[in-house]
């Protein structure tokens, strides 16, 4: 992916990490104002899962982010303006306000969007695989659900079909612990999600979700093995929500002490630490990029508002493809990126 803040890698995936952070965080203080249309479901904690796994795909890959994955779609180069104008359910948001923004994707960045059956979009990342796999295009696909949903029929036959078909799938579990209320002890009777892969006879890997070194090597390692013909990976991400399930859940039922102990594994403070060994003014630096964050977020909450909301004659538009009837493309087209590929 290009680099939008720093020519410095270290630097750059910081201000990513920030980014996500930073743009859920005002999300989330507009949902308390009523800005927000639909459920708003943060993903503080996970940010290197999000980073570490999308940060370095191509632009030719297809990503499936789940109701936790706002920053992927940040990571992907979806315009923190367009973003924000989905959330407040406007004209000018990805799907023209019409639907909630889990629903939507965003095709000029291979943003693939979900449904509300979490789980419900493995089989699709699998099938769009299975494309890559027939026109012979050197693809990846990065789909994500949580512990709870991999307890979904859907979801073992999606990485079913995958394997038998070594198709070019990344398959992202991240294990936040809780499945709204469930914990993982009651989701889980195994060692671990990561453990199943080999019952479909590809690669399981659990990682630390919250070290943003390890989900970068990790996610490189399983990509380049998926492009070059070596079949999916599972990927379990173990990482903690810090937040509740919801805006509207005060997630009662878990333990301070947990809440606690896992805070003082903040993804972010990780990374800080990391620069500071490499003697980063890590103060001066969090100045810096939290400043320019707050601009962006203040920047796509003013456009967001700025833009109207869909007229009732809107629903009777986009209902049919426009280009039912057109030739389909040429392998050589197909073959030259997300906009040939039609995937």
């Amino acid at each position: 992916m290009p680099r939008f803040y720093s020519d410095d890698r270290s630097i750059d995936l910081y201000y990513a990490l920030k980014l996500v952070r930073g743009f859920e965080d005002k999300v989330s203080v507009l949902h308390r104002q009523n800005e927000i249309l639909g459920g708003v479901y943060s993903g503080r904690g996970q940010e290197a899962v999000v980073v570490g796994t999308a940060y370095d795909l191509d632009a030719s890959d297809w990503v499936f982010p789940i109701h936790r994955d706002l920053g992927v779609w940040l990571i992907r180069g979806t315009d923190p303006k367009l973003l924000m104008a989905q959330l407040m359910g406007r004209r000018a948001g990805l799907s023209k306000g019409k639907d909630n923004w889990t629903h939507a994707g965003d095709a000029a960045h291979n943003v693939f969007g979900a449904t509300s059956m979490l789980g419900g979009t493995q089989p699709v990342a699998a099938g769009v695989a299975w494309k890559f796999k027939l026109m012979g295009e050197r693809h990846v696909t990065v789909s994500y659900f949580g512990e709870g949903a991999s307890s979904r029929g859907d979801v073992h036959e999606a990485m079913n079909f995958a394997g038998v078909h070594k198709l070019a799938c990344v398959f992202v579990c991240e294990n936040n612990q809780y499945a709204y209320s469930t914990p993982v002890s009651l989701q889980i009777a195994g060692e671990s999600v990561a453990r199943r892969a080999e019952g479909y006879g590809f690669t399981g890997v659990v990682c630390n979700g919250n070290d943003l070194h390890e989900m970068l090597r990790v996610t490189n390692e399983a990509v380049e093995r998926a492009r070059n013909g070596g079949g999916p990976t599972l990927l379990e991400a173990v990482t903690y929500r810090v937040k509740g399930h919801s805006e509207h859940d005060r997630a009662a039922y878990r333990d301070k002490a947990e809440v606690a102990a896992w805070e003082t594994k903040d993804p972010v403070r990780m990374w800080e630490a990391f620069l500071d060994e490499l003697d980063v003014d890590v103060a001066a630096l969090r100045a810096e990029v939290e400043a320019r964050v707050r601009e962006v977020c203040e920047e796509a909450s003013e456009f967001a508002r700025s833009s109207p909301f869909a007229d009732g004659p809107d629903a009777l538009e986009d209902v049919y493809a426009a280009d039912v009837g057109r030739p389909l493309p040429s392998r050589a087209e197909r073959s030259q990126g997300p906009g040939a590929a039609g995937a």
